[in-house]
């Protein structure tokens, strides 16, 4: 699956009571769907997902799920400390639809997260996943880093499809890029080469106008793919996504059409998501192909100019934007933590609101830092 681009991990709001404000997070989600970004991250660090429980974990995907455009890459936080566990909450992901499971790396126990123990973990999970994916590298949460050679032994498992590393380490990237280079794998994208997923698909073999982003039904897609197809319509999304793929030459001339949607694949490899906006320009020279970053949440769209001047080969102007934004993300999407970045977003129109004790709410002096930081970044 192409993963390129932008992806806001959305907040999860609350009531001043603690409960989750659900019309709030759908009103969120609604609205980063009408922006550039490539897709929308649900449950991830940012989304205070350690805060909640696991009934509310579910609530909030669904809720996410439902809002979210059908034109998006959906993105489902599904890790949890162990492989079980991670299992069912990716397994309940797929039923509602979303196309990728990040999952990050146990942690609880480090001095035995061994490379062994990760291994065995991986490749447990993504030999069972009915979702592809995306390894989560957070090491200022976890106080773990996993290496970039384990990472790039896991990239050769063909259900691991790429990873989010938020170590804010260009080097690290870099490493992984190259370490990797030799994965070849093919992608489902359309004519003008943006992604296409499994969802996507369905909608478009059951004859739904929702493809495009109008409109909208829950399409339930978890049951495709690797436990075989219930119906011709979703026979027809296989033949979609496997294109090409078996012949191990990818082509991104051939067109295959699925109802009203003309699909074509293209050749990808292990693909590399940074997490760190003040380093974004840097982390795509090195070789990432996006970025999953905290300060894409108050501030899409300017995170998305550095990526498509970038992407356009304009490396100045991707260089001005970065200097723009780099002051901003640093202290709003990393050091002041989430109480920051969801006053940044009530600047900005989104809804932050509260977070969860034990997190705090703003002193007066840090809520004015945050305004002085965001004058120059509206959305």
């Amino acid at each position: 699956m192409l993963l390129s681009g932008i992806f806001p991990p959305v907040t999860t709001p609350f009531y001043p009571d603690g409960n989750v404000y659900f019309k709030k997070l759908e009103h969120n989600v609604e609205r980063y769907s009408r922006t550039p970004v490539a897709g929308i991250v649900v449950m991830g660090s940012t989304g205070e997902a350690v805060m909640l429980s696991d009934q509310e974990r579910r609530d909030v995907l669904k809720s996410a799920r439902g809002a979210a455009a059908p034109n998006k890459v959906l993105i489902a936080g599904t890790g949890i400390e162990s492989a079980i566990e991670t299992l069912r909450l990716t397994e309940y992901a797929a039923e509602l639809g979303y196309d990728v499971a990040l999952i990050r790396t146990p942690h609880f126990y480090r001095k035995q997260m061994q490379p062994a123990n990760l291994l065995a973990f991986y490749r447990m999970v993504a030999d069972r996943s009915p979702l592809p994916v995306m390894l989560y590298n957070v090491p200022p949460f976890t106080a773990y880093d996993i290496p970039p050679e384990l990472v790039i032994e896991l990239a050769g498992h063909p259900n691991i499809v790429a990873i989010k590393e938020s170590s804010s380490d260009v080097e690290k990237v870099r490493r992984m890029v190259e370490g990797t280079r030799h994965i070849k794998r093919s992608a489902t994208v359309t004519e003008t080469f943006e992604a296409v997923t499994p969802r996507m698909l369905a909608g478009a073999a059951s004859g739904s106008s929702s493809v495009n982003g109008a409109g909208g039904e829950l399409v339930q897609v978890g049951a495709m793919g690797r436990n075989g197809e219930s119906s011709p319509g979703l026979a027809k999304v296989r033949d979609a996504m496997h294109a090409d793929v078996s012949s191990g030459k990818p082509s991104s001339t051939a067109v295959t059409v699925v109802g009203k949607m003309k699909t074509r694949q293209k050749e990808v490899g292990f693909q590399v998501l940074f997490g760190a906006a003040h380093k974004l320009h840097p982390s795509l020279h090195a070789g990432a192909v996006g970025a999953i970053t905290a300060f894409a949440c108050p501030a899409p769209t300017a995170c998305y100019e550095i990526y498509a001047a970038w992407k356009e080969g304009d490396a100045d102007l991707a260089g001005l934007k970065q200097e723009r934004i780099s002051m901003a993300a640093q202290r709003v999407g990393s050091e002041l933590g989430i109480s920051a970045l969801k006053h940044a977003m009530d600047i900005n129109g989104y809804y932050g609101g509260p977070a969860r004790l034990p997190l705090l709410p703003l002193t007066a002096e840090a809520k004015a830092e945050v305004e002085r930081l965001m004058a120059d970044n509206r959305n």
